[in-house]
């Protein structure tokens, strides 16, 4: 009999619940609108309910994974916060589930699933060591070091966007923040928005019909490719400051493969040019030449994916 896992991906849109097969085959998939702004309560029954629409008819399944935004104590299964929503402080996720639904559940943050899911089913295959770093609305990075899941101590380790970085070309005015601060996609947008009001882009002002906040990072990334000066510039500077973390975590922890997500993939050589450009003017090639940097595979799934690889390597599989 083939072996049956549930994966769960939630934020703060959507609760996205798979069942897999132990192989990787999907049987079954649902997506929730997510209900974390109305408490912690309505938020569970929103991923329980979830997990039960994916559960085959025989209720035969082997383990629950689930992958958390917020700060998660990865040894106990308790999210200890989750940014914006104030309610959810010390949530005990794993037993609260495995109360309900009487299986194995295992939690992990979005990073460590991520980069479980790359190293297990992407392009982190058959790599020991790796980091996968997202640059989204926040800075993510998950790692793995001698095909293990890197999570410190007390299990909330892994926490790269608050390192400190020094990056005058993005901010002149305060040379250094954390990483998080400097490369979030929030922080990116923001940025482009008050250059925008300054009058940076007259074209991609009118485009957006004068309003600074209709910018998304897709439109900042389609304006770079068409040649607009300050989308490019932008994205040059970011690049730079990507290529700064990257040099931080060779470093530190000396990986043999960066795996790389989120706004890199959309703004692809306009970002990446430029942080290749750092890393070969500020990094050994004795470390340079190791580690190889590549776009990740998985796309939108890559937290469902993580999350049974997350089973598997809970259950010894």
């Amino acid at each position: 009999m083939s072996l049956r896992f549930v994966a769960v991906a939630f934020d703060k849109n959507a609760i996205r619940a798979t069942r897999y097969l132990a192989e990787g085959v999907q049987e079954a998939r649902v997506t929730l609108r997510a209900d974390l702004e109305d408490g912690v309560e309505a938020g569970l029954r929103g991923i329980r309910s979830a997990i039960r629409q994916v559960l085959p008819l025989d209720n035969g399944i082997t383990a629950v994974g689930v992958s958390a935004p917020g700060l998660l104590d990865y040894k106990h299964g308790v999210l200890r916060s989750l940014p914006g929503f104030p309610d959810w402080v010390d949530v005990p996720l794993r037993d609260v589930l495995v109360e309900s639904l009487g299986v194995p559940v295992f939690v992990a943050r979005a990073a460590d699933t991520a980069v479980l899911g790359e190293w297990r089913f992407g392009i982190g295959r058959g790599v020991s060591d790796l980091i996968y770093m997202a640059v989204n609305d926040t800075l993510d990075a998950g790692m793995i070091f001698q095909d293990q899941l890197f999570t410190g101590g007390k299990g909330m380790g892994g926490a790269v966007g608050k390192l400190l970085i020094e990056c005058p070309p993005v901010t002149p005015e305060a040379t250094v923040m954390t990483l998080e601060t400097l490369l979030s996609g929030e922080t990116i947008l923001q940025r482009a928005r008050a250059r925008l009001e300054a009058g940076a882009s007259a074209t991609l002002m009118e485009e957006l019909g004068n309003n600074p906040m209709a910018l998304t990072v897709e439109k900042l990334c389609d304006a770079a490719r068409q040649g607009d000066p300050m989308a490019q510039a932008l994205l040059k500077d970011v690049g730079a400051c990507l290529g700064m973390a990257l040099i931080h975590m060779m470093y530190l922890f000396d990986p043999t493969l960066f795996v790389l997500d989120g706004i890199v993939q959309c703004a692809g050589d306009m970002l990446l040019s430029p942080m290749r450009q750092t890393l070969a003017a500020r990094t050994s090639g004795a470390y340079r030449d190791h580690a190889r940097i590549v776009l990740a595979q998985l796309g939108n799934d890559v937290r469902l994916w993580g999350a049974l690889a997350l089973c598997l390597a809970e259950l010894g599989l």
